[in-house]
């Protein structure tokens, strides 16, 4: 179980697989006003920043899955970085249908929510391993602004315009789902850039590693292909956040 390679490999210098630096996962964790002790299952964990960096700050415990064992492996390397293997653990495993053993404070799938089939399908999930009165946590892509056409669309690797909502649409379609929403934090316009543009650098890298790889190809077209397409359509139209829900 894995998930393709090729994000293995844009993606293998990434400490945060989604448009979010440090810094915002920092505010997050304030927003939220976590305590000590505060339980967290995070679906989708990726390379583990946000429950490492939050058992260090906030002194949370929890447990994250993610079906990259690259990913997940490097999870286990930073939570024995930072000091905090005692109150993390990580999974390699498919996230689809996981349910906690014991109910958790804040159940978060940041970046994620196609394991749910969508956000609705996501926020049921999540919902199974949550106490009463705890937090969820979604993160997902919205448009800044309508693409103009369904190719503009496509150059933000959406399958179609309906497939995100603008901010206020998506801000209410949590509501219609019966959840408040008690917190946001938003990627900007520079948390995005560090997430694309710091790909290049790190598939530039790879290909002078492995010029003779069956995928050099692919990297090679993606390298060259996806400044342009990022500024072009992606930088300009999606935006990205995380929210904090509460069941009504």
């Amino acid at each position: 179980m894995d998930i393709p390679q090729i994000f293995n490999i844009t993606e293998s210098a990434h400490r945060i697989h989604n448009p979010f630096t440090p810094e915002k996962l920092a505010t997050l964790g304030a927003a939220l006003r976590l305590e000590r002790g505060t339980r967290v299952l995070d679906l989708g964990s990726g390379s583990g920043e946000m429950l490492c960096t939050w058992a260090r700050d906030y002194g949370v415990i929890g447990t994250g899955i993610d079906m990259s064992r690259l990913f997940t492996d490097q999870a286990k390397l930073r939570a024995e970085e930072l000091g905090v293997a005692d109150q993390v653990k990580f999974i390699h495993g498919d996230a689809t249908g996981y349910v906690a053993d014991e109910k958790v404070d804040v159940a978060a799938c940041v970046g994620a929510t196609w394991i749910g089939g969508g956000v609705d399908g996501a926020i049921e999930l999540l919902l199974r391993s949550l106490r009463t009165g705890g937090i969820i946590l979604i993160g997902e892509p919205y448009w800044r602004k309508l693409p103009p056409t369904e190719d503009f669309a496509k150059g933000c690797l959406a399958g179609s315009i309906s497939d995100f909502l603008l901010l206020p649409e998506l801000l209410a379609s949590f509501g219609n789902l019966g959840y408040d929403v008690v917190e946001m934090v938003l990627a900007d316009q520079d948390s995005w850039d560090r997430y694309e543009a710091a790909k290049w650098l790190t598939m530039r890298r790879w290909l002078e590693a492995n010029p003779d790889d069956e995928l050099a190809k692919e990297v090679r077209a993606q390298l060259t292909s996806e400044p342009v397409r990022y500024a072009t359509y992606t930088r300009e139209y999606l935006g990205w956040g995380v929210f904090a829900l509460m069941r009504r």
